[in-house]
């Protein structure tokens, strides 16, 4: 018998309101690989009395037409609640990679899933870690803000004050350095970045590729909640442009 049949047969013998979820939930929706010989898991409603041998049954308070969809015919929770239950044990690497194919496959966008979690209880477990991390991949700060977090973090990595929002190779840029010949661009919305936008991002890099400039990336969250990593990029990127007699 396939994993299909397997799955289905699953949901057969526990009853009606029966879903398959957790890891199998995630494999049956593509972005995690079936574990061999590990027994199924099912979530039903607290009320149901199904005990199954050979299948993990997840009684939940709070479980209905809601959370629970169809994939090739079978019962399965939706994405987003696939996501919130594998992220009670995923390491986050691993959760991070599941929303990204999630995206990527179609199944559900950043916005949507941070909509889905704003229904869900907030006590559910999973639902602080998926937003924790939908934020700081969503996170974005006011032009302002970005400024004046920024440029005190180029300070000290022992930068000199750059030019902001100038057009350089016939793009607009974050920040820039024409002395030293760098540009360091701030993103945010990593999660389903249209064609578009990822379209644009290649001709921004491959114009001042062409025009030989250094370019850093960095994200408002970095920026914002991770400075000393943001400053010790700047420093060793400052010394690979700066000459040594420079720096004595």
């Amino acid at each position: 018998m396939t994993d299909f049949g397997w799955w289905m047969a699953a949901v057969l013998a526990c009853g009606d309101s029966a879903a398959i979820s957790h890891a199998d939930a995630a494999a049956l929706w593509g972005i995690r690989v079936k574990r061999r010989k590990a027994p199924i898991q099912v979530s039903v409603p607290r009320s149901s009395r199904s005990r199954p041998a050979g299948i993990v049954v997840r009684r939940r308070t709070s479980f209905g037409r809601k959370d629970v969809t169809r994939q090739r015919g079978i019962p399965v929770t939706t994405p987003a609640c696939t996501i919130v239950d594998i992220a009670t044990t995923d390491s986050e690497k691993r959760l991070e990679r599941a929303i990204n194919d999630a995206d990527q496959l179609g199944l559900i966008r950043f916005d949507v899933l941070r909509a889905e979690l704003e229904r869900m209880p907030p006590k559910r477990p999973g639902v602080a870690t998926v937003r924790r991390l939908l934020h700081r991949h969503t996170f974005r700060l006011t032009r302002s803000e970005l400024e004046r977090l920024f440029l005190p973090i180029a300070k000290r990595a022992g930068l000199p004050v750059p030019e902001t929002r100038v057009i350089v190779n016939g793009v607009e840029v974050d920040f820039y350095w024409p002395e030293l010949g760098l540009v360091v661009e701030t993103d945010s919305l990593r999660y389903h970045r249209t064609a578009m936008k990822q379209t644009n991002d290649l001709l921004r890099d491959n114009a001042h590729t062409v025009a030989d400039l250094k370019r850093l990336r960095f994200t408002h969250f970095q920026v914002r909640y991770e400075p000393e990593y943001v400053t010790e990029l700047l420093t060793k990127m400052i010394q690979r442009l700066t000459p040594s007699s420079a720096r004595r």
